[in-house]
């Protein structure tokens, strides 16, 4: 699988990687930190909604969302397009901080009191449209349990939501949360696209630094290609099983000493197969003739004519004969 047609969520797992990263080395992690108390209730620092999603905290949790992204996002954007799926993108991370801030005001007394950095709430909104856009490739059970092959997808999903409980596991049910609201349009905000002037911003500047997105070709050839190399391509030996011109010419000049060479002779003839080895026919001398009559007697004498004919002398006709009579 390629990025074909997935350059939003190409540039989203570059982002995602690059600002986990800078953030570690630059060693800024603790502003993407995010709790109700003190942040928030005290000290009044609101652009932590924002900021927290920017990045994930550890290489663990970036890993698992870039498989995850990797192998849902891609056929969410084009089943969605490119323009929908970044609009669709804007709108999760918008409607998922403000679930948030509610959340953590709701729950900060019964133990939600934080929520862990990095975009858990997108890719859970890209999830769910997963779930119920792509069908299932085939079916299989495990000690009778049913499963698909999306149930590593599952897995993977699993581990990233419960790895840093109750942040994590309630930025993934509001992420849950958001696809299904986008999804079952109780709200109109599948028509929202983002404007023309973003995409032509973006189609100028950001594009050019994601890169290509293109498959890689496929040839269509069996063999593997030829050497530029003089000395190679001479000595390259092509494999094949059509005989050779001159294991043709042999055979059928008739110095093949098996019955092989005889029935290739009699089917030309019957055939009528006018190939450059066959089609030199040379006369006999009535001498010869002679010779070769005398010496196989119960021969029809135009069996006899003919091997003269497609033999270059004597010897060989005389061998074609004795192997035909065994």
């Amino acid at each position: 699988m390629s990025f074909e047609h997935a350059s939003v969520t190409k540039g989203l797992m570059m982002a995602c990687a690059l600002t986990s990263i800078f953030s570690g080395v630059f060693d800024v992690k603790h502003y993407l930190h995010l709790q109700f108390v003190p942040h928030l209730s005290r000290h009044y620092q609101y652009w932590r909604l924002l900021t927290h999603t920017l990045a994930f905290s550890n290489s663990s949790d970036l890993l698992l969302a870039e498989l995850l992204l990797y192998g849902v996002a891609v056929h969410i954007e084009r089943q969605f397009g490119s323009v929908k799926f970044a609009s669709f993108v804007v709108i999760s991370a918008l409607l998922s901080t403000v679930l948030e801030f509610i959340v953590l005001m709701l729950l900060h007394r019964v133990g939600v009191n934080h929520i862990t950095p990095g975009p858990f709430a997108v890719i859970f909104s890209i999830l769910y449209q997963w779930f119920r856009l792509i069908p299932s490739a085939y079916r299989f059970r495990i000690f009778g349990i049913h499963l698909s092959n999306k149930s590593f997808t599952y897995v993977l999903a699993s581990q990233l939501a419960l790895g840093h409980i109750p942040g994590s596991l309630a930025s993934s049910c509001i992420g849950v949360l958001v696809g299904y609201i986008y999804r079952s349009e109780v709200i109109n905000i599948k028509t929202w696209r983002v404007s023309p002037t973003v995409i032509r911003l973006s189609s100028r500047f950001l594009l050019p630094l994601i890169g290509s997105t293109r498959p890689p070709r496929r040839l269509n050839r069996a063999r593997p290609e030829r050497s530029h190399s003089t000395t190679e391509s001479i000595n390259e030996e092509i494999i094949t099983t059509a005989p050779s011109s001159l294991q043709r010419s042999e055979f059928a000049a008739g110095d093949g000493t098996d019955g092989s060479s005889v029935v290739r002779e009699w089917v030309n003839e019957l055939t009528g197969r006018t190939d450059d080895a066959v089609s030199r026919i040379r006369t006999p001398s009535e001498t010869e003739i002679t010779q070769l009559v005398s010496m196989f007697p119960d021969t029809p004498q135009d069996v006899i004519i003919a091997t003269l004919q497609r033999s270059p002398n004597v010897e060989n006709a005389v061998e074609v004969l004795l192997t035909s009579s065994r």
